[in-house]
């Protein structure tokens, strides 16, 4: 595979390639190769490619992916929350190929997509409250924990919260 990354905008026609990585690198056991996974805290599918097709189709989104030659490794969301607000969500790199700086090329480019194209002032995500590999990877990026939690969108016994991070563009 060649070293080059190239990151862009997401077509329907990418995402029978793109969800099975979205599924290995949050799920399952093949999630457990990589780092940013939440295989010990969630079961089931992460998504399906009827709500990728939606964000895709939605103005106020973007679904960036990461190829290496041709081959999808990964991707990231960002949404148009108003208000000089942008969302980033949905980041993932195949669990093989983490490590290797694709992840924060993927930040960089959200973060360019929410300044350039939504005119955002602020990026926020969400991160399990317990992942603190991961929150600090983002503090790392530039992100701080705001303070404010916000429920899990899955149901749980026992529930998991969300940290909500946030960074000035």
């Amino acid at each position: 595979m060649p070293d080059s990354l190239t990151i862009r905008v997401a077509t329907l026609d990418d995402l029978p390639a793109l969800h099975p990585v979205i599924e290995r690198a949050y799920r399952g056991e093949t999630a457990r190769i990589g780092w940013t996974h939440e295989a010990d805290l969630v079961l089931g599918p992460r998504t399906d490619i009827a709500t990728l097709a939606a964000i895709v189709g939605e103005p106020a989104q973007r679904l960036l992916i990461a190829l290496l030659g041709d081959v999808a490794i990964g991707c990231v969301q960002v949404s148009d929350k108003g208000e000089s607000l942008a969302y980033l969500g949905l980041l993932c790199i195949d669990p093989t190929l983490q490590t290797g700086g694709h992840g924060k090329q993927l930040v960089t480019a959200a973060e360019d997509v929410a300044r350039e194209e939504f005119g955002a002032r602020r990026i926020e995500m969400t991160v399990i409250d317990v992942r603190h590999r991961l929150l600090a990877f983002y503090e790392r990026r530039g992100y701080r924990i705001s303070g404010e939690k916000r429920p899990f969108p899955i149901v749980l016994d026992p529930p998991l919260v969300m940290d909500v991070l946030v960074k000035d563009l």
